[in-house]
């Protein structure tokens, strides 16, 4: 059997970008190119350094996902913040094991689907922007919820949260969508946060201050 499987076709380039970042990296090549053309040498090479910065965040690397049955992979890549039980949430009644991952500008933004499974619920809600790493993000910050349910009827949910910079949340997948572990669902601009909720017997794997990567870092298993 295969540890490892795609969850979606591969790119064909070295350097695959995501779509949500063309028009960001054309403006700024753009102006960058105005610069240069006017004679605007200084700025003509901050412009190009932004220009590779963006193209640098937006980056989109093809990810392989471990196939261990009941397996929960990270849906984003960054640094384990929380780690705990909590008794409560606004989308899924009960206990549950809520571990939040907290990325800053320097990690790869899209988001992945943590399990396979049916999408029963998208719920947005506008916000305010602390910085994601604060615990009152999870509260006030824009933020977008999803909750997915598993083919044995487990529920998971996992939340989009804007940072202090972030101000764009983006999120392809709708309610119905049937969606495979791995899968690419969306991606949040510029530094922010995403929260799970696992059933609170998931079996977990990691701990505060763990660095994961999305579609391929095991959180943990459902039981």
């Amino acid at each position: 059997m295969e540890k490892y499987f795609w969850s979606e076709p591969i790119h064909f380039t070295a350097f695959p970008i995501a779509k949500p970042g063309y028009g960001v990296i054309g403006a700024s090549a753009f102006a960058t190119a105005i610069f240069a053309l006017i004679g605007f040498a200084g700025l003509s090479f901050l412009g190009l350094m932004v220009t590779f910065f963006i193209c640098w965040f937006f980056r989109d690397p093809d990810r392989v996902v471990p196939t261990q049955e009941g397996a929960v992979v990270s849906p984003a890549d960054g640094k384990v913040i929380i780690h705990e039980i909590v008794n409560e949430n606004p989308f899924i009644k009960g206990p549950c094991l809520k571990i939040s991952i907290f990325m800053s500008v320097f990690n790869v933004h899209v988001n992945r689907i943590p399990h396979e499974g049916k999408i029963s619920r998208v719920v947005y809600n506008p916000g305010k922007f602390f910085s994601a790493n604060l615990d009152k993000a999870s509260l006030d910050n824009e933020q977008n919820a999803i909750i997915l349910e598993t083919e044995e009827g487990k529920k998971i949910c996992f939340i989009q949260i804007a940072g202090l910079i972030a101000r764009r949340i983006l999120c392809r997948i709708q309610e119905g969508d049937e969606l495979l572990r791995g899968q690419r669902f969306g991606m949040i601009c510029f530094g922010s946060r995403l929260d799970l909720f696992l059933p609170p017997d998931t079996r977990s794997e990691i701990s505060i201050g763990d660095k994961v990567q999305a579609g391929t870092s095991i959180l943990g298993y459902l039981i």
